[in-house]
């Protein structure tokens, strides 16, 4: 009995942060956590895009040819062929300069979505004009470098 409580008090504890809420408050994404949060998130965007989300992770410059240069924060994970994943967000930084790879940092900003037109003109000669593609991203609203890193690689 006292088992079943200790986990009926867990599960409370953890529904706000999995709930999507509209109300105003910060998304904390805590590391404990990281991995079931954002994939939440990701599964519930439209219930978090325009709230202010904080989270920390590692700084990564990617390019696409398809889309050109972005940015994510993100952590570690399981992948296809083992620890090779990796789960987070774009980034958009306006105009602050983005970070070198794998810089640990703390962000705070807000969900919004993004449109982004695929320029397929080159890869197989075939039609470049395609629907474009929406994805979740974070507008940076405040990026610091953090001398103390967190949980490289998580799972849960």
């Amino acid at each position: 009995m006292k088992k079943i409580l200790v986990f009926v008090i867990i599960v409370m504890m953890f529904i706000p942060l999995l709930s999507g809420c509209s109300d105003d408050s910060i998304v904390e994404i805590d590391e404990r956590v990281f991995l079931t949060m954002v994939t939440h998130i990701r599964r519930n965007a439209d219930d978090y895009v325009g709230r202010t989300v904080h989270f920390e992770g590692m700084f990564q410059n990617f390019y696409w040819p398809a889309t050109g240069p972005f940015s994510m924060v993100n952590r570690n994970t399981w992948g296809c062929c083992g620890e090779d994943g990796s789960i987070g967000f774009d980034v958009y930084l306006g105009d602050m300069e983005p970070l070198p790879d794998n810089t640990w940092v703390e962000v705070y900003g807000t969900f919004e979505w993004y449109e982004v037109v695929m320029d397929f003109s080159g890869d197989d000669g075939g039609d470049s004009e395609r629907e474009p593609l929406r994805i979740l991203r974070v507008n940076v609203e405040s990026i610091t470098e953090l001398e103390e890193r967190g949980l490289e690689f998580v799972n849960q």
